[in-house]
């Protein structure tokens, strides 16, 4: 009997990528090139104050600079050659015959009166010694380099195009190109040549790369604008150059290649202003894109999401005057930065009634927030692993100096509540040796109380040790008389177990509690995982009836 043969597949190993090559030695050489690069200089247009203003006051420049760039992308080489002809015209040329293809006149015009620094203007000259007028600009000089098409095709959608398709529309078969530049967008443009060639810069500085960067985007060389963006990530920022860089998206077509800056960026003005309250002055100048950098941080540190939603509506209030362009804005941009599930009842009453939300947002928006927190814990953890990676991060809390609590309150028999407070195990961690938190204020009877866990020495000062507290924050000479219990989760699948009680006539700013709750040292607390955290939360819960 004949054996069956079985075909085993063969493994090919995967080649690893090829680096890029370098032609460095073909730049500007004659032997190696097939085409003219005629490089003509123009000045550089003066600009005013008023031009200055303008640009900084106009918070869409940027978005309306990139919409055009991509109209004018988008036109055909047939419309672009009549709008050239229709120039000439205009401006009285009497050798007709000598035209210009010229691309993104749209923002060649829209940059002399908007931009207080003007784009790469790209023109190219399809009859070899055509000499044409497109504005009435004066040549200061001319430079002419050698090229190879296939380099800079291969690296540069844009002179792809231009050496395959422009010149063939035109009906001509020519072996010059001709680029109109400014002055101060030489050195850019003869950097990202040598990129294209050997795909390395020489220049080293934050404006220089810039440049080179929008050049770079001008010209569609996207391998120059990720190279530029890598060397840029890695050079000191400061406040004024990572504003620069978020507002790169606005202003680029290849947003993606510029995305690693932005990032970057994004996290230097989230470390930067990590301790919000200090810098609270500061953070209320900072433009749009700067405000979303710094309260996208899940690293913040500030006394509660009451204070963000604070700060977001006295920056809007300040920035946008006009009652609709506010509302407009905090919807569109602004009220996901905030993260209202861990915001305090109290104030979530006034987001219902704040004219700067939309009254159909401000409903969803708490709605939601109030779901969230008569979920359980398990749920909630759920819930903020499920968003860890979106961009609304609402169910995830920040570095609160008050922890958020939960509050189910009851008015009969007596007025009472029961509020719940979890604890992180590295929250409780950082408490050794001597460390507090606080809770969010809560209100019982129309005061002020808050909770506050402590790590102190037990009565007999013989170890470490886990304490609860109840505070009132009014100080004054009113008497309350307050029924009090602090119970402790243990364990997944029990109740809360009472650990304390007692009663405690508040007299303002006085407080009552238990020094070891869990009647165990510390160190015995903190190691024993599977009884006292329950997945990594401690859950503590405080019943309190007020009498008077």
């Amino acid at each position: 009997m004949t054996e069956a043969k079985v075909d085993h597949p063969i493994t090919v190993p995967e080649t690893p990528p090829s680096p890029e090559l370098d032609f460095t030695f073909a730049f500007n050489d004659p032997n190696f090139s097939d085409r003219v690069l005629r490089i003509e200089i123009l000045p550089d247009i003066p600009v005013s104050q008023s031009d200055v203003e303008a640009y900084v006051s106009n918070s869409d420049w940027g978005h309306n600079r990139k919409r055009r760039r991509a109209e004018s992308k988008n036109q055909s080489a047939e419309d672009i050659v009549v709008q050239c002809e229709e120039q000439v015209l205009h401006c009285n040329m009497l050798d007709t015959e000598d035209f210009v293809v010229c691309e993104n006149q749209d923002e060649d015009a829209m940059a002399t009166t908007e931009s207080p620094s003007v784009s790469l203007c790209n023109c190219v000259n399809v009859k070899a010694a055509g000499i044409w007028i497109t504005d009435c600009s004066t040549v200061l000089r001319v430079e002419t380099i050698h090229i190879s098409s296939p380099i800079l095709a291969a690296k540069s959608p844009f002179f792809y195009k231009l050496f395959s398709d422009g010149m063939k529309q035109s009906g001509l078969e020519e072996r010059q190109a001709t680029l109109r530049i400014h002055e101060s967008e030489e050195a850019a443009l003869m950097d990202l040549l040598n990129f294209i060639y050997g795909n390395t810069l020489s220049t080293t500085t934050a404006p220089s790369l810039l440049d080179v960067l929008k050049a770079a985007d001008k010209f569609e060389v996207e391998s120059c604008m990720r190279y530029c963006s890598r060397l840029l990530g890695q050079l000191p920022m400061t406040r004024d150059s990572a504003l620069l860089y978020l507002d790169l998206p606005s202003s680029v077509l290849m947003v993606d290649a510029v995305q690693s800056l932005t990032d970057t960026a994004k996290k230097f003005l989230a470390t930067r202003y990590r301790e919000l309250t200090k810098f609270v002055d500061e953070v209320l100048y900072l433009p749009l894109a700067g405000i979303e950098a710094v309260l996208s941080s899940d690293d913040l540190h500030v006394a509660s999401e009451d204070a963000i939603f604070d700060l977001v509506l006295k920056w809007a209030r300040l920035h946008y005057r006009n009652a609709e362009d506010r509302q407009e804005v905090i919807a569109s941009r602004l009220a996901r930065l905030i993260r209202f599930p861990f915001m305090s009842c109290r104030k979530l009453r006034k987001v219902l009634s704040c004219n700067d939300f939309d009254p159909q947002l401000s409903s969803k928006i708490v709605l939601e927030a109030l779901f969230y927190k008569s979920e359980t814990p398990y749920r909630q953890r759920l819930l903020a692993v499920e968003n860890a990676n979106a961009t609304y991060r609402g169910f995830v809390d920040r570095s609160y100096k008050y922890r958020p609590v939960k509050i189910v309150e009851f008015e009969l028999p007596h007025p009472q509540c029961i509020v719940y407070l979890d604890l992180k195990r590295e929250e409780c961690a950082r408490l050794f040796p001597a460390g507090r938190v606080y809770s969010q204020a809560f209100n019982l009877g129309g005061q002020g109380f808050f909770l506050s866990a402590h790590c102190n020495m037990d009565q007999q000062n013989s170890f470490q040790c886990l304490g609860l507290f109840l505070g009132m924050q009014e100080k004054g000479s009113v008497s309350f008389v307050v029924d009090y219990e602090f119970s402790v989760r243990v364990k997944p699948e029990e109740e809360f177990q009472s650990k304390h009680k007692g009663t405690y006539t508040f007299t303002g700013g006085k407080a009552v509690g238990y020094r070891n709750l869990l009647a165990i040292p510390w160190t015995t607390f903190m190691a024993d995982d599977s009884i006292y955290f329950i997945n990594s939360v401690l859950h503590l819960q405080a019943e309190l009836i007020i009498r008077q």
